[in-house]
């Protein structure tokens, strides 16, 4: 439905030049949204996706294993979209004592982003309320330190910014000057927690996200905090019992038409058009974060299989070995054998086993300090974080 503006120009000054900031209705939309007709089977679609996904716990032996790498992957394909190179194998380097030769400024973004998320579950989980003060926590730890940490970090904006271009005169889009951020961020903190909202979690979750990209509250960082929304607000409500929906491979997939329709909705109100590519990437993205779940399980098994197959007596021990690259698919010796539980030598003997029978690959070529990928692991988790 185009319901035309959804928001009103005001004019500000900056540089000496009159620009036109918008400034974002509160939520709901009005006319109220028409989720019958081809939205409704996309709702359904989702939902059951999301439900699917929320079991995937069961299916695991530690929830744990799978969230470790797969919050990691978020965080590395969220930074992609705001230009970082990082891939994940880089974090995951980054991680272990900031291993030589790792873009440091990129990787220490995509770090931050893994804190800002743990950080805003742990919050949630111990019952701190879905709000605007969150919302600000989550940016400072966001923003701790590297790229951005100059920009207010836990703050919302004291001036005016923009999007696109080289200044608000000739940006593709300037969000509502810094006098009306506190008002907007309230006004969807009511959306939130409203009486009555009778819309369904992922419909606000999406309208919720175009809302906080329309305000841009923040200097930096909007982007990313706008998508760790989305799976704080599934969590928040007990959607997901873990942060387990990531949808930044699919706008990064996508990444033209998601711009294109964050403007359908300021400009034509077309909230139903955003819905349907919003519900169809929740469906999407929760269905193949099942069958990737599905794939490491198999993975898992066919390797056990092999290793109690072809190495004897020793298999004890590289079993072991193997669960630790399990938990973490990028492992130095020391690490294996602190996860395995075994001695030193015992752990670098069963890592050695898995380097010969092709489990594992040796990254570094260094006769010390080496570190081992458990590298069909890894490779299903990367899939798609590919530098833009």
């Amino acid at each position: 439905m185009k319901r035309g503006l959804t928001g009103r120009y005001t004019s500000t000054t900056m540089g000496g030049e009159s620009v036109s900031a918008f400034i974002p209705n509160p939520l709901p939309p009005i006319p109220p949204l028409q989720l019958e007709g081809t939205l409704h089977p996309l709702l359904e679609r989702a939902l059951l996706a999301l439900g699917r996904l929320d079991s995937v716990s069961t299916l695991l032996p530690g929830t744990d294993l799978f969230l470790y790498t797969y919050v990691r992957k978020e965080a590395v394909l969220s930074s992609q979209i705001e230009g970082t190179e990082s891939s994940l194998s880089d974090l995951l380097l980054f991680e272990m004592d900031q291993a030589p030769g790792v873009p440091l400024i990129d990787a220490q973004e995509v770090s931050n982003y893994v804190a800002a998320m743990e950080y805003g579950v742990a919050r949630l989980r111990g019952g701190f309320p879905f709000s605007a003060r969150l919302i600000r926590e989550i940016h400072e730890k966001l923003l701790t330190n590297g790229r951005g940490s100059d920009k207010d970090p836990g703050q919302f904006r004291r001036s005016q910014n923009w999007i696109g271009g080289t200044r608000p005169g000739n940006a593709a889009f300037v969000p509502p000057p810094h006098t009306h951020v506190k008002e907007c961020v309230s006004d969807l903190e009511k959306f939130i927690h409203g009486v009555g909202n009778t819309l369904p979690i992922i419909v606000q979750a999406g309208l919720v996200h175009v809302q906080f990209e329309s305000i841009h509250p923040f200097l930096d960082g909007n982007g990313r905090v706008g998508r760790l929304l989305v799976t704080l607000l599934l969590c928040s409500t007990g959607i997901l019992r873990e942060p387990l929906l990531y949808l930044s491979l699919y706008f990064k997939q996508h990444r033209a038409e998601y711009y294109r329709l964050l403007d359908v909705v300021r400009t034509d109100g077309d909230w139903e058009e955003w819905l349907d590519f919003f519900l169809r990437g929740t469906a999407e993205t929760a269905e193949g974060a099942v069958l990737t779940t599905k794939r490491l399980l198999d993975l898992f098994d066919a390797d056990r299989g092999f290793i109690q197959k072809t190495t004897g007596r020793q298999a004890g021990s590289i079993l072991r070995v193997h669960e630790a690259l399990k938990q973490r698919p990028l492992c130095t010796l020391a690490e294996s054998a602190k996860r395995s539980g075994l001695s030193f030598p015992a752990a670098a003997s069963a890592m050695h086993a898995l380097l010969e029978s092709g489990v594992v690959r040796e990254l570094t070529g260094k006769k010390r300090n080496r570190v081992f990928v458990y590298d069909k692991y890894l490779a299903a988790l990367s899939e798609g974080t590919e530098p833009l």
